[in-house]
């Protein structure tokens, strides 16, 4: 949390600045730094207690540690096939999860600690637009004014939430009561199959809980590589997930201690023959939506799509002069290192240099286990382009390491163009996919090959040897299959 009289800007008369942020996500803490680097007058707007946003709180760094502790408890299936013997551990849930808050204290204190370092002003309260440059800050205690020649939003998004469906945070839970559930789930019915979905229902599977998983598509983690994701599917099935795809939760009723959950076809509009389920607890993933309400935008004739994110130019701007956004409040994939890249490149913008995000090098990352991490298209959309393209693949099955690590289901698959080699997607089914994924990210950002990953030395053994297999495997050269 932080102090007055410390990150706090001092109490004063409508202070001036040249840049304001309002939001402390990584988006807005990263915007408020890169810009006072570069010479500006910073003033970060918060309202919550703590800073780091969605992702330091109740996002990426809580789930990561439930994620974490989850997977190693589930190791314990594995011990005796490498000779660890005594008695196996057991879940103290309280432990675990002063271990999460321990985790996310560390985080935000270290954010804390960047807006001392860089002399950026926090004002704690909500930020409301008032006026072109003019912003009003107002907490529980006070309400002052703030001048700025450029605004920045980046308030990040919040969870979406189901018709019909009311979010309690008890036993109907978005993401954040399914990361601070004080008892492991009897069974769990996660309504969506996308990254949320299916990072808690891990979680929660892993610790002893049933999970059913109900997605309206025929397939898990919509938007990524199809054959992938079906891999990932037949591991998650094996962990104990079970899935009812091409459903639809027709109706939920409270019964007892728990629901009665009934499942109808995607496409139905009669539940009469649906399939009951009777579940515990129940969360609902089934996406996250922007966080503008409230900002004042109308007032100032700022543009919003249907969805109530703000339009902007390539170069962040809003129709409104000296109003920027970015981030999760804008168009795009709902991602922390998105909202990151963009926020540097706004500030450096705004400092004169011409900056821009290269959206096709931009990383997704499912932190499943094995996790699921990918860069540019897949298979399905450079054929539905037309393009003419080649793959490779390579099985971990066939990776000592990984075979070693018991990680066999995994899959390394690489498209490249026809013509040139150009790598045009990577998909990476792994342990550590997502540290995995940052070579051929690196690789596509300066215009690689397959050929040129192929040629690339790779540490034996490593899992990362998958990655050469498979640039092999474009050229029909893989060694190991």
């Amino acid at each position: 949390m932080f102090e007055e009289g410390e990150a706090m800007a001092q109490k004063q008369e409508s202070p001036s600045y040249d840049v304001a942020v309002i939001g402390s996500g990584p988006g807005g803490y990263v915007c408020a730094i890169r810009a006072s680097q570069l010479g500006l007058r910073v003033a970060l707007v918060e309202g919550e207690a703590q800073l780091g946003g969605t992702c330091l709180n109740v996002g990426c760094i809580p789930s990561k540690a439930l994620l974490h502790a989850s997977a190693v408890y589930a190791q314990r299936a594995h011990w005796a096939d490498m000779g660890l013997e005594g008695s196996p551990p057991r879940v103290n849930l309280k432990a675990m999860h002063a271990y999460k808050r321990a985790n996310i204290e560390t985080n935000t204190k270290g954010v804390v600690y960047l807006m001392r370092k860089h002399k950026i002003d926090v004002h704690a309260g909500w930020g409301r637009l008032v006026a072109p440059g003019e912003l009003m800050v107002q907490s529980q205690k006070e309400k002052h004014t703030l001048h700025a020649k450029h605004i920045v939003i980046a308030t990040g998004s919040r969870n979406r939430n189901l018709p019909g469906i009311k979010v309690d945070e008890k036993r109907i839970l978005s993401s954040t009561g399914a990361l601070a559930l004080a008892q492991v789930p009897k069974h769990l019915l996660v309504i969506g199959g996308g990254i949320i979905g299916l990072e808690l229902g891990s979680v929660w599977a892993r610790l002893g809980a049933q999970v059913s998983v109900v997605e309206m598509e025929e397939r898990i983690a919509p938007g990524m590589d199809a054959e992938l994701a079906r891999a990932l599917q037949k591991s998650l099935a094996r962990q104990g997930l079970v899935f009812h795809l091409g459903q639809k939760v027709a109706a939920l009723k409270s019964v007892g201690k728990g629901f009665a959950a009934r499942l109808a076809a995607a496409d139905s509009k009669n539940a009469k023959n649906a399939k009951p389920l009777s579940v515990s607890h129940v969360l609902v993933a089934v996406g996250r939506e922007p966080m503008t309400e409230g900002l004042g935008l109308a007032k100032l004739g700022a543009a919003q799509d249907k969805a109530g994110r703000i339009v902007i130019d390539s170069g962040f701007a809003t129709n409104v002069a000296g109003l920027y956004a970015i981030g999760d409040a804008v168009a795009g994939p709902m991602l922390a290192h998105k909202a990151s890249e963009e926020g540097a490149a706004l500030a450096e913008r705004l400092a004169g240099q011409n900056s821009a995000v290269n959206y096709r090098t931009i990383p997704s990352v499912l932190y499943t286990e094995p996790e699921l991490a990918w860069v540019g298209q897949t298979e399905d959309e450079v054929k539905k382009e037309g393009r003419a393209y080649r793959v490779g693949k390579f099985p971990l099955s066939a990776n000592g390491r990984a075979r070693l690590m018991g990680a066999g289901d995994g899959l390394v698959k690489l498209v490249s163009d026809a013509q040139s080699d150009e790598l045009l997607g990577a998909h990476v089914l792994a342990p550590q996919a997502g540290d995995m994924i940052g070579a051929l990210v690196l690789g596509m950002e300066f215009g690689g090959s397959a050929e040129d990953i192929a040629r690339t030395c790779h540490a034996h053994p490593t899992v990362s040897e998958a990655i050469k297999e498979a640039a092999l495997a474009v050229d029909g050269r893989a060694l190991h299959i």
